[in-house]
């Protein structure tokens, strides 16, 4: 079985109020006073210039999305993440802007690495958000885990 995601994870009410105008934007609460804005076609076309360049450390990242991010960013964290596995093998790309600024990452987990010590991108990211995890990690904690794919969380 896979997992697959892309999507802007930020604290609930900054997404809420940065996509209170976007038709396309559906939110999905987390844990952690987290919300979750899948990516969807519809929505990068809704948010995005397809003729801007596009950010190469990303697979997913749609073409001028990092600008949108920062702007976002002015009034807090803004993470970018995505992941894909499947049979327990994958990558992970993500990233942290603040203030207007790309403040972490890009992160990147290419397939057959080992996660670092501090954690896979995804959950680096998370602990830049302010995730605290206990016995879990950040992922977990968040509960990231619990759909496969960004048409789940969107069901």
């Amino acid at each position: 079985m896979g997992y697959d995601l892309r999507a802007v994870i930020a604290e609930r009410g900054l997404l809420a109020a940065v996509t209170a105008d976007v038709s396309a934007a559906r939110l999905v609460d987390v844990r952690h006073g987290l919300a979750l804005l899948p990516m969807t076609g519809v929505l990068s076309d809704a948010l995005t210039d397809a003729a801007r360049p596009r950010r190469t450390a990303f697979w997913s990242l749609p073409p001028g999305f990092d600008d949108v991010l920062a702007e976002w960013s002015r009034t807090g964290s803004v993470a970018y993440a995505e992941a894909e596995y499947f049979g327990g093998v994958g990558e992970e790309n993500a990233a942290v802007w603040r203030d207007g600024e790309l403040v972490l990452g890009p992160l990147h987990l290419a397939e057959g690495e080992t996660a670092p010590a501090g954690g896979s991108p995804v959950c680096q990211v998370l602990r830049a958000l302010g995730v605290h995890a206990g016995q879990e990690d950040e992922f977990t904690a968040v509960g990231l885990g619990e759909h496969r794919d960004n048409e789940g969380w969107l069901r």
